[in-house]
């Protein structure tokens, strides 16, 4: 059982006001990629440690620098494929909210279902 048109632009909708925004991640790649802000910002806390650490030592600081270059062309691939993990969990919640209430008009066919009326 699919989605309809309006399930799934709702969902579009929700994914383009809740994703993290590409231009924020590139800025705060270009002001603060030396500790790791950009990786924060995508929910990647764990590098974002590792990169924080290694700019505090001497050695680590070249590697960050390397690091943060390299970000430059990986940060849209972090960008969509938080996008597509953020769509697939809100098609999963969308179809099994519809199944329940089916389910529910299902058990009983009295139910009068509500949700369409104005409040």
């Amino acid at each position: 059982m699919g989605l309809d048109t309006q399930e799934r632009l709702l969902i579009e909708q929700r994914i383009t006001n809740e994703a993290n925004n590409i231009v924020v991640a590139y800025l705060l790649l270009i002001f603060l990629g030396l500790i790791g802000a950009h990786r924060f910002y995508m929910g990647r806390t764990g590098s974002g440690v590792a990169m924080l650490i290694l700019t505090l030592t001497v050695i680590g600081l070249p590697v960050t620098l390397i690091w943060a270059f390299v970000d430059l062309f990986l940060l849209p691939g972090m960008a969509r494929e938080d996008r597509e993990a953020m769509r697939q969990r809100l098609t999963t919640e969308a179809i099994a909210r519809g199944d329940d209430d089916r389910c529910a008009s299902a058990r009983d066919p009295w139910r009068i279902d509500r949700s369409d009326r104005d409040q």
